[in-house]
């Protein structure tokens, strides 16, 4: 017998999709049980995680999809619409619409009654799924999402999956195993060096770049918003280089997404204020253990981009810390340009670089190339060697 869940797989593989990205709901949990087992697919830790890594893969020439619940649209908004839309990025997003059947949690329903009405005032695209024949919907409007480079939501009512729910396939049954699943590090985390123990910060954010710049030669670059792109603009521009001119805290998601999808070398140059702001990509970083990913956070304890207000960072927060902590084995914290180059030699392997730095920004122009150009010379540089 064949169940929705099944439908929608085959739909979905017709249309090439190649990655599968998901935080869990109860109503969609036997779906998402499946398409663990018939497409690659990453566990996100937060909705907007998923917004930056599907813009890494997209860029690196995969084919997407998220599947969340309603209660988690409010956290991709800002990312769906200063990344996603603003670089043309196709990205359908599959959506657990709670709170409007059936729906035994009250907290669900203010997000998922008002939903419609939240993607409307976005200029988000989106289509109700409100039975199986709705499959059709999706079978239709899928292809174009890639053809045109648009977002589209598909609203998946808990309809869709009742019958098949209370039929023979019921639950799952016990965790399932697999790379996922039941694994606990024994492996000892040896201790950080301590901040006392490398000389204090004396470099600023500008000279930390232009320490970095021959090693970041032809490789793909993804820069974090603001003054860190002028600043690498000004210093090395190449067309490897992404720079990010909005979507605040996705620098290293995006890096993420692009490792995972391409056999080029990846850094990302970070800051303390973005990182902070997504520090569970660290942990997604780990689990994935991309061997072609460098992660620079460039620590200066200011948001040096609006004022130099200043950050958690110096105030105590250690990001080399927080980076072990999540699993992260091969960790530097630098300061000068002897600890820049010895952590910079190293050739292969996931690795995060804490350099610390003192506030200040360099007096640079804007950018002068357009968002759309900075988005095809990137994917030109990504497709010459696609892994996919």
């Amino acid at each position: 017998m064949r169940y929705a869940e099944d439908e929608l797989i085959d739909i979905l593989k017709s249309s090439e999709i190649d990655l599968i990205l998901s935080l869990p709901c109860d109503r969609i949990k036997d779906l998402l049980s499946l398409l663990e087992k018939g497409l690659p697919h990453i566990p996100l830790t937060r909705e907007e995680e998923g917004v930056g890594i599907s813009a890494g893969v997209t860029l690196a020439g995969r084919r997407p999809a998220i599947f969340v619940q309603s209660s988690g649209i409010g956290n991709m908004l800002n990312a769906l619409l200063s990344l996603t839309v603003f670089y043309n990025l196709p990205l359908p997003v599959f959506v657990s619409h709670r709170g409007i059947y059936k729906e035994a949690i009250a907290a669900q329903v203010p997000m998922g009654q008002r939903l419609p009405g939240i993607l409307m005032g976005a200029g988000l695209s989106f289509s109700f799924i409100n039975n199986r024949d709705d499959l059709s919907i999706i079978r239709k409007h899928l292809p174009d999402v890639f053809t045109n480079n648009r977002v589209h939501f598909f609203l998946l009512n808990p309809a869709v999956w009742e019958k098949d729910i209370q039929g023979s396939r019921g639950q799952f049954g016990p965790v399932p195993s697999g790379p996922y699943y039941g694994l606990r590090s024994s492996e000892p985390i040896s201790s950080c060096p301590s901040i006392e123990s490398i000389p204090p910060p004396s470099l600023t954010r500008y000279e930390i770049i232009e320490l970095l710049s021959p090693y970041i030669e032809d490789r793909a670059v993804i820069c974090n918003l603001g003054i860190p792109s002028k600043e690498l603009y000004n210093i090395r521009h190449q067309r490897s280089n992404f720079y990010m001119l909005g979507s605040m805290g996705m620098a290293t998601p995006i890096g993420i997404g692009v490792a995972i999808s391409s056999k080029k070398d990846v850094i990302v140059i970070d800051g303390d204020g973005s990182l902070l702001m997504n520090p569970n990509s660290l942990a997604t970083a780990a689990m994935l253990k991309p061997d072609n990913l460098t992660i620079i956070a460039i620590d200066n304890g200011v948001y040096g981009s609006t004022g130099n207000q200043p950050t958690f960072t110096s105030r105590g927060i250690d990001l080399e810390h927080i980076a072990r902590a999540f699993g992260i084995r091969d960790t530097f914290k630098v300061s000068d340009r002897s600890g820049i180059e010895k952590a910079m030699s190293i050739k292969k392997g996931l690795r995060f670089i804490h350099a610390l730095a003192i506030p200040g920004n360099r007096e640079v122009p804007n950018i002068p190339v357009h968002h759309l150009d900075i988005k095809r010379n990137f994917q030109e540089y990504l497709i010459e060697d696609r892994t996919y």
